[in-house]
C-alpha cells in the first residue's frame, strides 16, 4: 500500500515537473527575467485557492493545511488579490 502512494506521489512530481518546463519555455520569450516570479505566484495562488476551497472559505484551517501562519496567508491572498467573498456562506 505504502509503495502504491509513493508511486503515485513520484508520478505527480513527475507531472508537475513537466508543467513547470512548459511554463518556462512559455515564458522565456516574453518574460525574461520574471518566469520565477510568475510560475511561483500562479502555483501559490491556486494552492490557496484550492485550501480556501477545501475549507469553505475558513482562512486558519486552509492555512493550517498549507502549513503556514495565518497571518502569511492572509498577506498572500491581499498580494495575490484572491477574492476570499466567493467563498463565504450567506
Amino acid at each position: 500500500m505504502l509503495d502504491i502512494e509513493q508511486g503515485q506521489r513520484e508520478e505527480k512530481n513527475l507531472h508537475l515537473e513537466q508543467a513547470v518546463k512548459e511554463f518556462e519555455d512559455f515564458f522565456f520569450a516574453s518574460n525574461r527575467g520574471r518566469i520565477y516570479k510568475l510560475i511561483l505566484e500562479a502555483v501559490e495562488k491556486s494552492m490557496i485557492e484550492s485550501a480556501l476551497d477545501k475549507t469553505d472559505g475558513n482562512k486558519c484551517k486552509a492555512a493550517r493545511i498549507l502549513g503556514i501562519n495565518r497571518n502569511t496567508l492572509n498577506s498572500k491572498i491581499k498580494k495575490l488579490r484572491i477574492e476570499v467573498r466567493k467563498w463565504r456562506r450567506y
